[in-house]
């Protein structure tokens, strides 16, 4: 009988061919928000598919709307294991600035760093590298006598482009997908040597507000001064919006947010965090946010209104003394706990129109709402995730919040009725989304054991 021992020894003397396999993925294009590439995401989904059957996986692409889906289900080696989903996407984010990699996005490669080699390609850490290590994984089990867990994986193609499909696609495949746990791969370690426990997910509500003044552009010299300004509109709305002391101002906005249990509380001021260091890596000094927070709260566990962009008049080079018929922004808001998106809305909307002065007019654009997720940070599972993680990387994971969304865990929570652990083995310098993106040897290598470790542990 093949022991765990034997598991781990499989994954280790397999690391070659398992690279080259994530070399073969990573070269594949498959950015989902741009046409031209949307036969790059089928060719990726075919690839993942013909993977999961050479694994023994019953696996198919599903078509859908949008990119396609890729689901594969196995079974355990013994009867009545746990029953698991893993989730990751292959779908990647646009190269922009192309001028700023080193070295061609699609034509992976390997590169030296203070922590080891590194494996530097789009889609390095979100999410080829990290669903790949769960799939070297279940390669390790079934080369060792089979599964430990009745296993179904869900691939997605248009994660990067707010998953339009998904929500139907679960509701239509609930029989399928439905398990004990969903597993999920997106996230990060607490640094190079310790791994986390995501527990905690911000919120997401995107909101783009147009104010329109005259019936054209105007010469400011003619009619400045005696003509609405819609950018001098929206600025004062958005100067509004904060306080003095960094706080929301809009009613209601933080009805259902709740301090985080002092367990918890308690180990993220044990943590090792280096506030200046955090700051200090994207050339600033000082927190911005609401005074008297940490840094670690303030983008884990309370609320923000964010400006993201910011249109209006003449941004070309040089000078146009225009006044401008229309200015707009687009906002977000990272909600938590009992946060309400749909109320947050009607309170931004009502907002604004509250401050327009007389001629001007506005339309609100959504660009979707969904809302924050707290993971049980107790329970069989989480324990055992726990146990797992430390046996292979020497001391117990970190229980993190994260200041980013996952809405496809609260899509589990909502459409399947399904809890959702969060391990994943990317860093905060791993560049997702930017020029150079890339994602550690060690990573794809320890996160393969972490999720065989784990795996082992459900069924013990």
């Amino acid at each position: 009988m093949a022991t765990l021992e034997d598991v781990l020894a499989t994954i280790d003397a397999n690391q070659e061919d398992a690279l080259a396999r994530l070399f073969a993925l990573l070269a594949i294009p498959s950015v989902s928000a741009v046409p031209a590439h949307f036969p790059d995401c089928e060719r990726a989904a075919d690839w993942l598919t013909r993977e999961l059957a050479a694994l023994g996986f019953d696996a198919a692409r599903r078509d859908t709307p949008g990119r396609p889906m890729v689901v594969g289900t196995a079974k355990a080696k013994t009867r009545d294991a746990p029953h698991v989903l893993f989730y990751g996407h292959y779908d990647v984010q646009p190269v922009d600035p192309l001028a700023l990699w080193a070295t061609p996005p699609f034509e992976p490669r390997l590169a030296d760093g203070p922590n080891g080699q590194r494996i530097v390609a789009r889609g390095a850490c979100d999410d080829k590298g990290q669903l790949m290590t769960f799939l070297e994984a279940c390669r390790a089990f079934r080369s060792n006598g089979g599964l430990p867990c009745d296993v179904t994986v869900l691939f997605e193609g248009e994660e990067e482009t707010g998953s339009p499909s998904l929500a139907a696609f679960l509701t239509d495949n609930a029989k399928t997908l439905k398990a004990d746990l969903a597993l999920v791969c997106d996230t990060e370690m607490w640094n190079a040597t310790t791994p986390a426990i995501t527990t905690m997910l911000r919120g997401l509500v995107l909101e783009e507000a147009i104010l329109a003044g005259a019936n054209r552009d105007l010469h400011s010299g003619v009619y400045g001064g005696a003509v609405v300004n819609p950018i001098r509109a929206l600025a004062r709305v958005l100067a509004d919006l904060h306080d003095a002391d960094g706080a929301v101002t809009l009613p209601g906005f933080y009805d259902g947010v709740d301090e985080p249990p002092e367990e918890i509380a308690r180990q993220w001021r044990d943590l090792d965090f280096d506030e200046a260091a955090f700051l200090g890596a994207v050339g600033v000094s000082v927190p911005a946010g609401e005074k008297g927070r940490s840094v670690l709260e303030m983008i884990w566990s309370r609320p923000t209104c964010e400006f993201n962009g910011i249109v209006g008049g003449y941004i070309g080079e040089g000078t146009k003394t225009v006044l401008p018929a229309k200015a707009s922004a687009k906002i977000s808001f990272r909600l938590v706990g009992k946060q309400n998106p749909e109320r947050i809305v009607q309170s931004f909307r009502a907002f604004v129109k509250a401050r327009l002065p007389a001629d001007v007019a506005v339309e609100f654009v959504s660009h979707g709402a969904s809302p924050a997720i707290a993971l049980p940070s107790r329970g069989e599972a989480l324990r055992r995730a726990r146990r797992a993680l430390e046996a292979e990387w020497g001391k117990p994971p970190a229980f993190v919040g994260s200041g980013g969304s996952i809405p496809v865990v609260a899509a589990f929570k909502r459409e399947l009725g399904m809890d959702s652990l969060l391990v994943g083995f990317a860093l905060d310098d791993d560049a997702a989304h930017s020029p150079n993106e890339k994602y550690e040897r060690s990573s794809f290598h320890k996160g393969a054991r972490s999720w065989a470790r784990i795996l082992a542990g459900f069924a013990a």
